[in-house]
């Protein structure tokens, strides 16, 4: 199979999804704000919603293949292992002596149990318990229930860690720090794991090399017509947006990279949440959105220069209409009051995943968008998402496609 994503909307056929797990059972009222999200989940409740989405895709014809069993069939590899714990165990954190104890902890575990360690963290307690030793400045300083190794619970959005663009990946530099660490499983995964590593894909950005030029991958839509619309966001850095623009357009079938400069704010963290496709022409957009400014980027007349256009808000449809060459794109926007679209994007009712064109999962808990995209002709397959929702991200938020037809 050839990893290949040309569009937002072609079928769909191989997808990364990370089921909740022991990671959730982390979160508590104290801490979900530093973890990024707004409230505490029921782990079995979200892992039951999740099971439905992954059906869901399965039952439309796409392989879903889970991020912890590839993180773990990666880790068999000793040079990923190393990998993984030269970088996940930095005496620059832990100390010296904090990084042995841990590092030798983690040497003792089969692959399973170390890719279970590095994403659901382990506690001072923990640690103690399962190694017997306390001598480190590092650990003596912390309280017995303090997270060493933190937890990383946002894993379930694949999205943003790294998104396939045409014939390869990026691998992402996250913005958060409670998310920086996804980093180093994705790396590891695509280095090391026999289903990537001989592949001869491109890879279109630095990983944790890019460090603050950051890029989630929520911010990136591959439009179609060699167009990818990014938002230069919360998340997304203007310079992140530019390296990467650059990147695409002198490696890749890329002809332009259209960042839309959005407002820096939690609401709308990413692209995908304010703005999704359901076919090749048409967008679903929040309410409130509003017209963007756009800055285009282009190819340069110098090797690896690159020439950027701007462009007021008044012009965003016709930007987009411009980079898919349509005469204009269908905007679908639920006819609803402030109050209920405010809802509705609070609760992704714009983060659709298309499975093909005019075929979309949704969270059910968005009752009027869904029924107005039927209106317009679009088939709705609406999974639950009371508890994933908690988070603050869709279907789209949740998967990673690795494999779309072309359009």
């Amino acid at each position: 199979m050839t990893f290949r994503v040309a569009s937002e909307v072609g079928k769909l056929r191989q997808v990364i999804v990370h089921r909740p797990g022991r990671e959730m059972d982390r979160l508590t009222p104290t801490n979900k704000d530093e973890l990024l999200f707004d409230d505490v989940l029921w782990t079995q409740q979200a892992q039951a919603e999740h099971d439905v989405f992954t059906a869901a895709m399965r039952d439309e014809g796409a392989e879903v293949l889970y991020l912890r069993e590839l993180l773990a069939e990666a880790l068999e590899i000793p040079e990923a292992r190393h990998y993984v714990s030269d970088e996940t165990f930095e005496e620059r954190w832990y100390g010296v002596t904090g990084t042995q104890i841990m590092r030798e902890y983690a040497d003792s575990l089969s692959a399973a149990d170390l890719a279970e360690l590095v994403i659901a963290g382990v506690t001072k307690t923990e640690l103690i318990e399962l190694t017997g030793k306390l001598d480190s400045a590092y650990l003596a300083r912390a309280e017995n229930d303090f997270m060493v190794l933190r937890c990383l619970p946002n894993h379930f959005f694949t999205r943003d860690p790294s998104c396939w663009i045409f014939d390869g990946v990026s691998i992402n530099s996250m913005q958060k720090v409670a998310r920086m660490r996804e980093t180093i499983n994705l790396e590891a995964i695509y280095r090391w794991h026999p289903m990537f590593r001989n592949e001869g894909f491109k890879k279109w950005s630095g990983g944790l090399a890019d460090r603050a030029a950051t890029v989630e991958g929520g911010d990136v839509e591959v439009i179609g017509n060699g167009a990818v619309a990014i938002g230069i966001s919360e998340r997304t850095t203007a310079a992140g947006f530019e390296r990467l623009a650059r990147s695409l357009l002198w490696n890749s079938e890329a002809t332009r990279v259209i960042g839309f400069l959005m407002k820096e704010e939690r609401a709308q963290m990413h692209l995908d949440t304010v703005m999704t496709m359901v076919n090749e022409n048409t967008f679903l957009k929040y309410k409130h959105l509003g017209m963007l400014p756009s800055v285009t980027v282009t190819k340069g007349s110098r090797p690896g220069d690159i020439e950027v256009a701007n462009a007021p808000g008044e012009d965003m449809h016709k930007v987009l209409a411009d980079a898919l060459d349509v005469p204009e794109v269908r905007i679908l926007t639920t006819p609803e009051d402030d109050f209920a679209a405010e809802r509705g994007q609070w609760n992704d009712a714009c983060n659709v995943l298309a499975i093909e064109p005019n075929v979309v999962v949704a969270y059910d808990r968005n009752v009027e968008a869904n029924a107005y995209l039927e209106s317009e002709g679009v088939r709705v397959i609406p999974v639950p998402g009371a508890e994933l929702g908690r988070g603050r991200g869709g279907p789209r938020c949740m998967s990673c496609p690795t494999v779309r037809d072309d359009i």
